[in-house]
């Protein structure tokens, strides 16, 4: 990526994909080049929490919603120390922020970071370009960085793909920290940290959880040592088919039958750890609106997603695997993927979206309450 910030707001931009489709608009943010996978949100608020998610790294993020930035930036918001898309697309930016939150413009925020953007751009319909071809390479291209269609499109050839691309360790701490439970202290989770957001560790916290976030590479010697009463996989972006590490040490606390919890990636991870492939969707689950069925109640609700890989598991059948029998739990209502697993023999499930609700619904927050459901009940 090449940064330059001269004249952002009036810079002539494209973004190019990789089956040659083009869209022509304004800088947007920091003036230069960017490549990514191109993916879609349908979030209509909460853009803040979607870049500082690092589960979109190396990903161009295009926002469906045609009003982007009213309501600024702020310090308190972000999930993480920095924002991590490659690149941002909108069609109409706000041109000037407006909520007592409000610290900056978003676009000001886009530039700081040297996050390469569009706006001006018929994002409906690109949205509906990569529903029916599926998501893809792109680059984004503004200012001097402009030039014939034909030569951008080459360089976004040359652009890694998302398919077998690891990069949880990319996004990941290097140093183990702890976030200290709020009042008093119930229970000790390990947690690994494959590109974790902000608030979930927070909303354990906010049960009487000490959380101590491991590094992706941690070892099951690593997550033991601090004496866990429970073990979280978090979020993260990639390939989960290269993410043999993490695999091998979920096994190994699923051999010890320690109360398990996993969100997005860890929710892969589950599935591979239990026998189960893994597949690329179309063009993924991403916004705040996806209506999931949790199957175990028969409850539908409104949840927050961010991702681009799925677990391929029965949905109708109880699969016998080498730690017990395991099943999917929570089925996207839209296109019946799987959204969560459990296992009935040991106390270990996953789902595959967000329950922290940065940004989003709140109708899954009951899933923190099963975990320490599960570490009571071991305890016992």
């Amino acid at each position: 990526m090449t940064i330059s910030t001269r004249g952002a707001a009036k810079a002539p931009a494209v973004l190019v994909l990789e089956d040659g489709r083009a869209f022509r608009g304004r800088a947007y943010g920091a003036v230069g080049e960017t490549f990514g996978e191109a993916v879609f949100s349908t979030g209509m608020t909460g853009y803040q929490e979607t870049l500082t998610d690092p589960s979109y790294h190396r990903q161009v993020v295009v926002m469906t919603a045609p009003h982007v930035g009213n309501t600024g930036v702020n310090d308190e918001d972000p999930e993480s120390g920095r924002i991590w898309v490659s690149g941002y697309v909108v069609r109409d930016p706000a041109r000037v922020p407006s909520n007592w939150r409000s610290q900056r413009s978003l676009d000001e925020e886009l530039e700081r970071q040297g996050v390469v953007g569009i706006s001006g751009v018929d994002t409906r319909a690109l949205t509906r370009h990569l529903r029916e071809r599926g998501a893809m390479r792109v680059g984004i291209f503004s200012g001097d960085a402009v030039a014939d269609e034909a030569t951008l499109l080459a360089r976004v050839l040359r652009a890694p793909e998302m398919v077998g691309a690891d990069l949880s360790a990319e996004v990941a701490t290097k140093e183990t920290y702890v976030v200290p439970a709020i009042g008093t202290k119930k229970f000790t989770v390990a947690a690994i940290d494959l590109g974790i957001k902000g608030m979930t560790p927070h909303r354990m916290a906010e049960r009487g959880i000490e959380v101590h976030v491991l590094p992706a590479t941690a070892t099951l010697e690593e997550v033991y040592a601090v004496g866990p009463d429970g073990v979280f996989f978090s979020n993260g972006p990639g390939d989960p088919a290269t993410a043999d590490h993490p695999v091998s040490v979920m096994q190994g606390v699923l051999e010890r039958k320690t109360p398990l919890f996993g969100i997005c990636f860890g929710n892969q991870i589950l599935g591979r750890a239990l026998g189960f492939g893994t597949y690329k969707l179309k063009y993924g689950h991403r916004g705040i609106n996806q209506p999931v069925q949790d199957r175990t109640t028969g409850k539908v609700e409104v949840t927050a997603h961010n991702h681009g890989f799925a677990v391929d598991a029965p949905l109708d059948k109880v699969s016998d695997t080498k730690f017990g029998r395991a099943e999917v739990s929570h089925v996207c209502l839209n296109d019946q993927v799987v959204e969560g697993l459990q296992l009935l023999d040991q106390p270990a499930f996953s789902v595959q979206y967000h329950p922290e609700a940065a940004a989003g619904p709140h109708d899954a927050a009951y899933l923190f309450d099963r975990f320490v459901s599960l570490m009571e009940g071991q305890r016992a």
